[in-house]
């Protein structure tokens, strides 16, 4: 394979050999090194091929850049992964699953949540409807902002990598299904209004939230802070299923 392969990624996923320290493709269902130094080292190759393409996009990368970045020889990389085009997978399906991740102090809380994000549920009771919208409409923004150098190349590669353009439709799935969910006992509880389909609203809601994150921040649409774009498009969700505005 070239290592300076500037065409698309193949359609189908990598093969997911099992190199000398007994490592696998993660993005195959594979298993991963079986030493906890073959683990750190898979690590340090992710870490790395994330800087290098965020600096120089999927199809400019080179695993001999790669590699260097991550202190390793080039053979070395070909223990843990067979191409660059399985290491960008994982580095995507890793970046989709933290936007919606709980904060790291609830990931064992049953948070219910009718945002885009994962919800804290340690103060759950305290916080109106709306407060729990915002916050989880904001956390999803602010993670997409912190890592929108990588964002941006995964929109760009999901265009024609079948594999990463599926992780980021079940992305916007798993919104789907927590916001229909959410929006179904609102409404049961008569705190939203029973004129919206709660499928067709979260599919909506959830595909707003997802295209403002990437033209504010992949697209550069206007200048905005955080806490003004989490703010409005909190205000159009909740207007849309008829749910009281605080403040």
């Amino acid at each position: 394979m070239s290592d300076r392969r500037r065409e698309a990624p193949a359609k189908a996923a990598g093969t997911g050999k099992t190199g000398a320290n007994g490592s696998g493709n993660a993005a195959d269902g594979q298993a991963g090194p079986r030493s906890t130094k073959g683990a750190q080292t898979r690590a340090r190759l992710l870490t790395a091929a994330k800087s290098v393409f965020e600096d120089t996009g999927f199809l400019d990368a080179r695993i001999s850049d790669i590699a260097e970045a991550a202190g390793l020889s080039h053979g070395s990389f070909y223990h843990y992964f067979d191409s660059k085009e399985q290491i960008f997978r994982e580095i995507a399906e890793a970046q989709e699953a933290l936007l919606t991740a709980p904060a790291p102090k609830d990931q064992e809380a049953d948070a219910e949540d009718a945002g885009s994000g994962a919800s804290d549920a340690s103060d759950e009771a305290e916080l109106s409807d709306y407060e729990r919208i915002l916050r989880s409409n904001r956390r999803y923004l602010e993670r997409y902002r912190d890592n929108g150098k990588i964002m941006a190349v995964i929109e760009e590669v999901s265009r024609y990598d079948d594999h990463v353009n599926e992780v980021r439709l079940q992305r916007q799935k798993h919104f789907a299904s927590r916001s229909e969910a959410s929006l179904r006992r609102l409404q049961q509880d008569g705190r939203a209004t029973a004129d919206v389909d709660p499928e067709i609203a979260a599919l909506a809601l959830g595909s707003m939230v997802a295209r403002v994150a990437e033209l504010w921040l992949v697209e550069h649409w206007g200048d905005y802070d955080l806490d003004q774009i989490a703010d409005q498009v909190t205000r159009l969700w909740a207007n849309a299923i008829g749910l009281p505005v605080d403040g």
